[in-house]
């Protein structure tokens, strides 16, 4: 049996009626926008594209993993913790409230 535990809080997930839900957050570097050129209309892409597919294939199956500057992260969450992610995913208001004390 698999042991599964609120990645924010530890309740146990287990439990049948209490449904668990999943956060899946992938971090990977914006690309910029380029200008097209003719040169770029007249060259075939579909090799590229095919080896592009491909690494995401196989990023997909080293999920976790630094690929790149690219990473995928799952957290499991309890039905509260879910609710206080949905409403402040970037936790900013605890930011908000930090305070530093006056030394």
């Amino acid at each position: 049996m698999v042991h599964v535990s609120c990645d924010l809080c530890g309740r146990d997930l287990r439990s049948k009626d209490d449904p668990h839900y999943v956060v899946k957050i992938e971090v990977y570097a914006a690309q910029n926008p380029f200008e097209i050129t003719e040169d770029d209309l007249d060259e075939d892409h579909m090799e590229a594209v095919s080896q592009i597919l491909q690494s995401e294939d196989e990023d997909a199956l080293s999920e976790g993993e630094e690929n790149g500057g690219r990473r995928i992260l799952r957290f499991d969450l309890c039905p509260t913790c879910r609710e206080k992610f949905v409403k402040d995913p970037l936790n900013r208001e605890a930011a908000l409230h930090f305070d530093f004390s006056e030394n």
